[in-house]
């Protein structure tokens, strides 16, 4: 089942097409500018005004990830390597061409965050997550997040996304997608290799710690890591490995 924000933001997009088709009342045309952000509204509708999306819920942010990454996603998405129905309805009849352009788009936006979500998790789940986070645990082969997702957690060109400013539901939700085959990227998936050596508590004490944390001062992807990968990326295009 999609959430009701989601068929209601379908809803709303499918009347505004209707409405941008039809003459006015008064008779008049009744236009509407041709703009990326105009067209996007359809992204917008479920990922918040101009892609930031908010603290809470499941929607992510879109705005200012790294292009190549959410030029990935979208293709994710179409190929059904990403389980959304309704994504993939959008997606299927686009070019490659276009989903360059709206990922190009989504990823010139320099807008504020939000701040971050109450903490609702115990003091222990919280150290635990920032152990996971900064260090890994080398007992299970598990790296830390910020060695592939930058020290800020901000991301990393050209296409390692941010994990800060998230909502804790949706980290828990990628992570266990992940660990069942739900959402899979270009092979060798390396973020299905490390959700698949987390634990459920881990997954809940990495989502739970990651959402409360603030944003630093500046929040753009780094522009490269300072070592390589700890594990092959397929959808790390150009990137260190």
């Amino acid at each position: 089942m999609f959430p009701l924000r989601y068929l209601l933001g379908l809803a709303a997009w499918a009347l505004s097409l209707a409405h941008a088709a039809s003459p006015a009342a008064t008779g008049a045309a009744h236009t509407v500018p041709d703009t990326m952000g105009q067209r996007m509204m359809v992204c917008t509708a479920c990922h918040g005004e101009q892609g930031r999306a908010t603290n809470a819920g499941y929607f992510p942010r879109i705005a200012g990830k790294p292009a190549a990454y959410l030029y990935n996603q979208l293709q994710h998405f179409r190929a059904g390597r990403r389980q959304a129905v309704g994504m993939t309805a959008l997606l299927d009849p686009l070019t490659d061409e276009y989903l360059h352009e709206i990922a190009a788009h989504f990823a010139s936006l320099d807008l504020p965050y939000p701040p971050p979500a109450p903490v609702t998790a115990d003091a222990a789940t919280l150290r635990r997550g920032e152990q996971l986070v900064k260090v890994g645990d080398p007992t299970r082969q598990l790296p830390s997040c910020n060695s592939c997702h930058g020290e800020r957690m901000t991301g990393v060109q050209p296409a390692i996304p941010g994990l800060l400013g998230l909502p804790r539901d949706y980290l828990v939700g990628q992570l266990g997608g992940w660990q069942t085959g739900l959402r899979r990227a270009t092979a060798p998936d390396c973020m299905g290799e490390v959700a698949k050596r987390l634990s459920g508590p881990d997954i809940a004490a990495v989502a739970s710690w990651l959402a409360a944390q603030p944003l630093p001062a500046d929040t753009k992807p780094a522009a490269a890591l300072p070592a390589r990968l700890p594990l092959t990326c397929g959808s790390d295009l150009g990137g260190v490995r």
